[in-house]
């Protein structure tokens, strides 16, 4: 199973991926709250409790991706299910390919340059200043 990513939960939340990600998040919900009932039932913990919104810092979203990674490792069922809602949301907002293999090779020529990024597959907001 690919890792869920905090990435992937703060998109939810930022409105990069507006209603659709509205959506997304009500549907892990589901799935979340589905899974906790069903490991209650059966003797099972459901240790993984999402808030009615999307995390909308950095951290909250680790720290959420975390628990919904570890809940995963210990249970294939929902990991399935996980990663079956993971490839749903990655085909819904657009992330459909896997990140190309390869180096990077940037290059900064000419003239004076006030703020220069150099990057490769950014999984979420770049903020400058403020």
């Amino acid at each position: 199973m690919e890792p869920i990513t905090a990435g992937l939960l703060v998109a939810l939340a930022s409105g990069t991926a507006g209603a659709m990600g509205e959506q997304l998040w009500a549907s892990l919900r589901d799935l979340v709250l589905r899974r906790r009932d069903e490991a209650a039932t059966s003797g099972g913990e459901g240790e993984v409790v999402l808030p009615a919104e999307p995390p909308s810092s950095e951290e909250r979203a680790r720290h959420l991706a975390e628990l919904l990674n570890r809940r995963a490792a210990q249970d294939p069922d929902f990991a399935d299910a996980l990663e079956r809602w993971r490839r749903e949301a990655d085909d819904r907002t657009g992330n459909t390919a896997p990140a190309p293999a390869g180096d990077v090779h940037n290059v900064i020529s000419g003239g004076t340059q006030n703020t220069v990024i150099q990057a490769r597959d950014i999984h979420g907001s770049i903020n400058l200043g403020g």
